[in-house]
């Protein structure tokens, strides 16, 4: 099985940590491919960034020619309608993927992400897939993403310290890191607080083994029809 891990931020540094956990998630056979456009965002973070890395991660999935599923490594699952436009493959958010877990291991769930202006995106999306009211409140760690990438920042102590307020304050049961950045911290923050903390790189990434398992295929009908005219994804 091959899976695309598209980045659509520019940041190669943040696609090689996406990568390093996907694989780590993934089953033996699976076979990662982390990439990420040459331009755009190095960052995203909010609606505008979101809305200017569309271009770019519709390209270069575009340019792959041969995948059995796609991630969409942005919390915001950037692009993600859209990129099911362009194949039959599955194509998972990683934003949608871990709301999707959270909401099976716990009755209630927060999620910790990087900065405010981040918050209204992740909750218009909560609402879109039906599980607002399943997530007591979506927290900001004021930890800009770039930030993550700093070896001897503070930024992991700064988001363990907004999971231990969203135990305290929205008695959550689970937290889901709104942000692929911060993939490499699951483990440690889930063992400091002693709650499950989802990291949503290696949740999409066992949800999409999962779908290819099944033979599913995004539907060609209604909102996902293929676009008149557009170069479609291999196999699509």
């Amino acid at each position: 099985m091959r899976l695309l891990v598209a980045n659509p931020n520019s940041t190669a540094s943040m696609t090689e940590k996406i990568g390093a956990a996907a694989r780590a998630a993934a089953s033996p056979g699976t076979e990662i491919v982390a990439v990420n456009p040459p331009g755009g965002p190095v960052s995203i973070e909010g609606y505008y960034d979101e809305a200017m890395s569309v271009p770019g991660l519709l390209t270069m999935i575009q340019t792959v020619t041969t995948a059995d599923a796609i991630v969409i490594a942005c919390f915001d699952d950037t692009g993600l309608d859209a990129a099911r436009c362009l194949t039959d493959r599955p194509v998972v958010g990683i934003g949608e993927a871990a709301y999707h877990f959270a909401a099976m291991v716990a009755n209630k769930f927060s999620v910790v992400t990087t900065l405010a202006r981040s918050v209204p995106a992740l909750e218009h999306n909560l609402h879109r897939y039906g599980l607002a009211a399943r997530c007591v409140r979506v927290r900001s760690s004021e930890v800009a993403v770039l930030e993550l990438e700093h070896e001897g920042s503070d930024a992991c102590a700064r988001i363990s310290a907004e999971i231990g307020r969203a135990v305290a304050e929205d008695r959550a049961e689970a937290i889901v890191l709104g942000c692929a950045g911060m993939a490499d911290l699951a483990g440690r923050l889930s063992a400091e607080h002693g709650l499950p903390v989802l990291d949503g790189v290696s949740c999409a990434v066992r949800l999409a083994e999962a779908m290819v398992g099944l033979n599913l295929r995004t539907s060609r009908l209604g909102g996902y029809a293929p676009p008149p005219g557009q170069k479609l994804m291999a196999g699509a």
